[in-house]
């Protein structure tokens, strides 16, 4: 089978890119998708902070995609950029003249200790799973006092919102209660700053003191244990561990790309450019932790264009910016630093 545009992964990102290649005039998009349902993940939050119903987060994944585009109902396994295919799970091979690859992060529950035996029960949950999001809300909604710990892990995630998101629901719903001041609320995040821009790291500054929650900087957790409802934290800074008893534990696993992606030429895209080929990166700019807004905030997974030419031997590089993008931001335009580069293989 051949198509103009093969697309890995039918969730929000998939199909996002597939309707807009038909807006523009493509004909022949292709969606490679094993699942029959499409999740809208970001409702998970709300889900878990009591205020929608999962089952409202699911849609038959035939209805979410844009009319024209063929739905190929298997998994991909491999693709091979130099011969410009694609191997599925059913043993079948996809030819394309262009490959988008958006198969989403892969969640590495057992990348902390104790954490996969744990999440569902022992009062410890994740929204960053369907079959879990409701039962952080039942862990909530069942607590009147003691200690609730919300944390997030270093590295690329989903949202790099939802777990103070979460947190701050979980606390309105308390203070609602009458119960927040029986309750020692913990937020743990593996950065220096409450979020990448500024401006709105001290707002969440106040929103975490007005629910009177402790906000812990440079720390994530390394360990679960859930009979004994215990949380291992550490300080990065200082090295140094901290054993947390807590009645609620709400945790974003370890996340990172699937195996088949970190497998494949993907992983060094560079290797695999064909000569002739332009190599396009568009992403984050490490300076928008300081002078941007949204975006990841964790330092390791941004990059300055000096940096990503560094890792280009062999190419001849065209551009290599920092670039401001328009974002809208509480009713005004803000602004966003991207890396772009442009790479040609001689």
């Amino acid at each position: 089978m051949r198509h103009e545009v093969v697309i890995v992964g039918g969730g929000t990102a998939g199909i996002t890119v597939a309707a807009r290649l038909r807006r523009a005039g493509v004909t022949d998009v292709a969606v490679v998708e094993p699942s029959e349902h499409h999740y809208c993940q970001p409702l998970w939050t709300l889900v878990g902070g009591g205020l929608a119903d999962a089952a409202s987060t699911v849609r038959p994944e035939a209805r979410v995609l844009p009319v024209g585009v063929t739905w190929i109902r298997d998994r991909a396994v491999q693709v091979h950029p130099d011969a410009r295919t694609v191997d599925l799970d059913d043993g079948r091979r996809l030819s394309y003249e262009h490959l988008v690859v958006a198969p989403g992060l892969r969640l590495d529950f057992d990348g902390v200790p104790g954490l996969a035996e744990a999440v569902g029960h022992d009062g410890v949950s994740s929204n960053y799973r369907f079959d879990l999001a409701p039962r952080t809300w039942e862990f909530i909604r069942q607590v009147r006092g003691g200690t609730a710990v919300f944390t997030m892990p270093p590295g690329p995630i989903k949202c790099a919102g939802a777990p103070q998101k979460i947190a701050y629901l979980a606390a309105d719903w308390w203070r609602r209660q009458g119960a927040l001041d029986r309750m020692r609320v913990i937020l743990v995040l593996p950065t220096a700053a409450m979020f990448s821009q500024p401006d709105w790291g001290e707002v969440l500054k106040g929103v975490a003191a007005g629910y009177g929650i402790e906000v812990r900087h440079d720390t994530h957790l390394v360990e679960v244990d859930g009979p004994a409802r215990r949380a291992v934290l550490l300080d990065t800074k200082g090295g140094t561990k901290e054993d947390i008893d807590f009645e609620v534990l709400h945790a974003v696993p370890p996340q990172s790309a699937p195996d088949w992606v970190k497998a494949s030429p993907l992983a060094g895209a560079t290797a695999a450019l064909a000569p002739g080929g332009t190599l396009l990166v568009v992403g984050d700019d490490r300076a928008n932790l300081t002078s941007g807004v949204g975006g990841p905030q964790d330092a390791a997974v941004l990059y300055t264009p000096e940096q990503i030419v560094a890792g280009l031997d062999g190419l001849r590089v065209d551009r290599a910016d920092t670039v401001r993008r328009p974002v809208p931001a509480d009713g005004r335009t803000a602004e966003a630093l991207d890396t772009v580069v442009v790479a040609v293989r001689p």
